[in-house]
């Protein structure tokens, strides 16, 4: 299928069209490390491209964000039901977690887009639609194995993720891979059988690396 621009309405030949996919990676790379206060300037010069070619595929930076969240949930769709064709229905539930937290905890902006904007919801529609009954059938059998809670609900996966996203944000300075720990740590509060716990991945956070994480995230306030 052609892709279609967001700005005139028609399908891209083949140069726009890898114009385009530049365009998105460089977003997507500066949006993960450096948050959405990035600009379409910053964008153009991070896919070696002219500013202009960036306004010709997106009218301004808000179409930008909107068409990265939905490629994200693109990807996040084709991860869910890979981790559905998995036959250990456990397995597939924390598979699938596992990369949910690991795409927010390495990506500053998809936070910002999910909580702190609204995205093109009718742009997003067809893919939610899509990617929901998947996750709820990765749920609903876990939960009929008797290995997750039978009081779980995949609204509560959207919170949980969410908790996670915040320690990975906070404390990205000074450890990138604290957020396994209390990953486990929500797995095991998840779980409803009696099988041993497994040992947390990563060590907890010291005093002294918290004290430098509060400094850090009061100096990006400041």
């Amino acid at each position: 299928m052609d892709t279609v621009s967001t700005v005139t309405g028609r399908p891209l030949r083949a140069d726009a069209e890898r114009n385009r996919q530049r365009i998105l990676d460089a977003a997507a790379d500066l949006f993960a490390a450096e948050g959405l206060d990035v600009t379409l300037d910053d964008v153009a010069r991070q896919a070696g491209v002219g500013v202009g070619t960036v306004y010709r595929r997106f009218a301004n930076k808000q179409e930008l964000v909107d068409a990265l969240f939905e490629r994200t949930l693109e990807e996040m769709e084709t991860k869910a039901r890979e981790c559905l064709a998995d036959p250990d229905p456990w397995h597939a539930l924390v598979a699938f977690l596992e990369y949910s937290c690991l795409t927010m905890a390495v990506n500053r902006g998809l936070g910002d887009v999910i909580t702190d904007r609204m995205t093109d919801l009718q742009r997003i529609s067809c893919t939610r639609e899509r990617i929901t009954p998947v996750i709820e059938q990765i749920l609903v059998r876990a939960r009929d194995a008797g290995t997750l809670r039978a009081e779980a609900e995949v609204s509560d996966f959207f919170a949980l993720i969410r908790m996670i996203e915040a320690i990975a944000d906070f404390a990205r300075p000074v450890n990138a891979e604290v957020w396994r720990r209390y990953l486990a740590v929500m797995l095991d509060g998840l779980r409803s059988d009696d099988l041993p716990r497994c040992p947390l991945p990563v060590p907890a956070l010291t005093e002294n690396q918290i004290m430098q994480a509060k400094q850090h995230c009061a100096g990006r306030r400041r």
